[in-house]
């Protein structure tokens, strides 16, 4: 007990280790199943809001690229409107000079009158125009081909100076007012294209100067080619105009006088009757303020502007949007015509960046992201392009419908750093809620362990006293107690232990007292056991010699050697061997005259019953032998009948199987049930007789006489007969196998020509060495008849 005590698990194998390792086991489990449950829960928040956000963001700042796209569009709109009531302003005051010419001969003469500088040319040699002098409010130049003999303007030529001398009175007013402009002015019709301009310059001077020969051409043809034509042709029907408007501007081109980018816009004049031109009204803007609008457009941090027109030829942009679309800037100077005015080619088909060079002009397409190469990089940027409303427009030749556009780029890192900088904040928040989570789960990991020591020492505690006083308890201190103060099993567990203990040092200290007590019941037993012994000895001594006295009995009815040798005609040899002291088989030989009768049988089990009912059966057949009684069938209706009584009588619940062998010197006569009667004839032949039909057992009936037949065998010189109980052939092997009926016959047959005592001598020692050592269950019977 000690040895198995001292390998008992300790440590680690400890109760209360594993109590630690179960409880603390289970406890980490759920905190870590719920702590990472809570930072899987904030991981998929973070995700949810920052895709939340960046949608929404992403909403806001395309719609805030959208508005500000309309807004800067409306600002152009808004100018150009301002121009365009400008220009059409001035263009009502001298239309209705032209359809009033007595009114507007009254003006021009009283404006003559008061402000002579207006209409006062002087003719220049140099230049070979006219021109009034400086001082005026506006200049008005006279080319050499309106002037007459004496280099004063034609007559008509005369009136129309007198005539757009108004403008000196509107001018000053509208340059004030409404959008800036440059200068307005006044040209006159293609057979009068005199040229008053305010406020004052020197307007011929600088023509003469960037454009050689323009004084000798045509002015509107010089200047603006198939700009009057188209005019003439709207005269004639306003559906040709390409916007349902008179207001017609000019590309963006460089103005001779103050070499500013301009942008020209023009209210045809008409006649009177309306049937052709009588020139235009018109005001210059600077392209800077077109630009300005778009410049000025500033999304984010890096986010520009452009205004193009429908070709892609970009008129508005500043320095940083130029190179972030790869724009190449070019001004062509040409001579008469259209490239009379430079123009400004930038445009965005002829971009460095391919994504601007495919970008779609002809329509709008809302937001479009693009990549455009920026050192080497590819950068994502947003545009979006507005077209503007339709307005009249000359290039050259005849007016077409332009539509600027206006775009809006915007590089994607900018537009979008509000979302990165809230994905910031919600990935900072994350990990900031991620980190407390974690350290919760760490102090709360803390506290479980100390509670869990501190529990597992409290429960544990009173196993541990029971533990250590169960070992006391084993080293025979039977005074040890335990003194546990929990309310719970523990509790009652110890003070269980503590009755345990008391009644074991109670029964240690009065053990002599038992043992004394023990040892005289003992004691009492064994002679109790002793008398039972002896007393089982004598009735074992009883029994086996009344066996003895059996098996005696039993030998002493057999027939003798002597009275089986008594036959002249026949040998006779017989062998029985009960299985235990005293047997149930039968065989006997009674004579009686001339006549022998030979019978044989086996009472079931066997045992002093079985001995018993054998000495019956010899008893009565010997009693109807000597009676004289010949008949085989009475024989053994008798023989029957007498049993049967002393069954009943006897309570024997047993009966036997019998058959007799009757011969008179010349027949035998076999009669009764029992096993095959094996005869060996002298030629070698082997018959073997079934005696199931020639009656039935013993005992069972009161009367069997109607059950017995009788048959006749053959027995001949040298023929033998063999009669066995079934003793002989269920004899078994170590192997189980049985000794059998073939085997007997095969025995006989080998001995056939021996007399009976070696041939029943012979199948016995075969049958011995069959069944080896192998026990033998049944009583074995053998008997041999030989004809001499």
């Amino acid at each position: 007990m000690d040895a198995q005590l001292s390998k008992r698990p300790a440590g680690l194998a400890s109760f209360r280790a594993k109590f630690i390792l179960v409880v603390g086991g289970a406890v980490l489990f759920d905190l870590l199943v719920s702590g990472g449950l809570a930072l899987w829960n904030v991981q998929r928040l973070s995700r949810d809001a920052t895709l939340e956000v960046g949608q929404g963001l992403e909403a806001a700042s395309q719609e805030y690229i959208r508005t500000y796209a309309d807004s800067t569009a409306a600002q152009v709109s808004l100018l150009l409107r301002q121009v365009h009531s400008d220009v059409g302003t001035l263009a009502g005051v001298l239309q209705a000079q032209i359809d009033d010419p007595e009114r507007n001969s009254d003006v021009g003469a009283a404006i003559a009158r008061t402000s002579p500088g207006s209409v006062s040319l002087s003719y220049d040699q140099k230049g070979k125009w006219s021109q009034n002098a400086p001082g005026s409010v506006s200049v008005v130049s006279v080319w050499g081909y309106l002037l007459g003999q004496d280099h004063r303007p034609r007559p008509a030529v005369e009136s129309d100076i007198q005539a757009s001398a108004v403008l000196d009175l509107i001018a000053p007013s509208l340059m004030q007012h409404g959008a800036s402009k440059l200068q307005m002015y006044y040209i006159g019709s293609k057979a009068r294209p005199i040229f008053r301009t305010a406020p004052y310059t020197d307007q011929a001077q600088t023509f003469d100067r960037l454009y050689p020969g323009h004084n000798e051409a045509d002015f509107w043809d010089f200047f603006f080619p198939g700009l009057y034509e188209s005019w003439q042709g709207w005269a004639k029907d306003m559906k040709t105009r390409p916007v349902a408007d008179d207001i017609t501007q000019t590309a963006p081109y460089t103005d001779a006088i103050t070499g500013k980018l301009i942008v020209s816009f023009f209210h045809p004049l008409w006649t009177a009757d309306r049937k052709d031109v009588a020139g235009t009204a018109g005001a210059d803007i600077t392209l800077d303020q077109l630009a300005q609008i778009v410049e000025n457009v500033k999304v984010a941090q890096s986010g520009f502007g452009f205004l193009a027109m429908s070709d892609g030829n970009v008129v508005a942009i500043n320095g940083t949007g130029e190179k972030t679309l790869g724009l190449r800037s070019a001004s062509d100077a040409g001579g008469a015509g259209a490239g009379a005015l430079t123009g400004l080619q930038r445009s965005l088909k002829g971009s460095s960046q391919p994504a601007i060079a495919k970008l779609a002009l002809d329509r709008e397409q809302g937001i479009q992201h693009l990549l455009l190469q920026q050192d080497g990089n590819e950068v994502p940027y947003i545009v979006i392009v507005k077209k503007l409303p339709a307005t009249n427009l000359w290039v050259s030749g005849p007016v077409r419908q332009e539509a600027m556009l206006l775009g809006v780029v915007v590089p994607e890192r900018e537009i979008e750093a509000s979302l990165y900088a809230a994905q910031a904040k919600i990935s900072e928040a994350t990990n900031r809620i991620v980190l407390y989570q974690i350290l919760a789960i760490l102090m709360s990991l803390l506290i479980v362990t100390i509670a869990v020591f501190a529990a597992s020492k409290r429960i544990t505690g009173g196993i541990s006293a029971l533990a250590g006083a169960a070992k006391r308890i084993q080293a025979k201190d039977y005074s040890v107690r335990v003194a546990i103060t929990s309310k719970d099993e523990v509790g009652a567990a110890g003070e269980a232990f503590n009755r345990m203990a008391q009644e074991i040092s109670y029964h240690t200290e009065n053990l002599e007292q038992l043992v004394e007590e023990r040892t005289a019941q003992i004691a009492d037993a064994k002679e109790e056991i002793s008398m039972l012994n002896s007393q089982l000895q004598r009735e074992n001594r009883r029994l086996g010699t009344e066996l003895a006295v059996a098996e005696r009995i039993q030998l002493m009815v057999l027939p003798l050697h002597q009275e089986l040798e008594d036959f002249q005609a026949l040998e006779i040899a017989a062998y029985m061997r009960p299985a235990e002291e005293v047997g149930g088989d039968y065989y006997d030989v009674l004579k009686s005259g001339s006549r022998l009768k030979i019978g044989i049988g086996d009472v079931t089990g066997h045992g002093l019953e079985s001995g018993v009912l054998m000495l019956m059966v010899q008893s009565v057949a010997r009693a109807l032998q000597e009676a004289g009684n010949t008949d085989a069938v009475k024989f053994l209706t008798n023989l029957n009948s007498a049993l049967f009584k002393n069954i009943v009588r006897t309570k024997i619940d047993k009966h036997l199987t019998l058959a007799f062998l009757d011969y008179d010197g010349k027949e035998m006569i076999l009669s009764g049930q029992h096993e095959e009667v094996v005869v060996v004839r002298a030629n070698g032949e082997v018959e073997r007789i079934d005696t199931m039909d020639l009656g039935i057992p013993i005992g069972l009936e009161a009367d069997i006489s109607a059950f017995i037949k009788t048959r006749e065998i053959a027995f001949e010189t040298g023929d033998l007969i063999l009669l066995h109980t079934d003793g002989v052939t269920e004899a078994a092997n170590d192997a189980g196998e049985l000794f059998g009926i073939e085997r007997l016959c095969r025995e006989a047959l080998r001995l056939k020509g021996q007399d009976a005592e070696k041939v029943v001598s012979g199948i016995v020692a075969a049958l011995m060495r069959f069944v080896g050592s192998q026990k033998i269950y049944d009583d074995i019977t053998l008997l041999a008849v030989r004809h001499r």
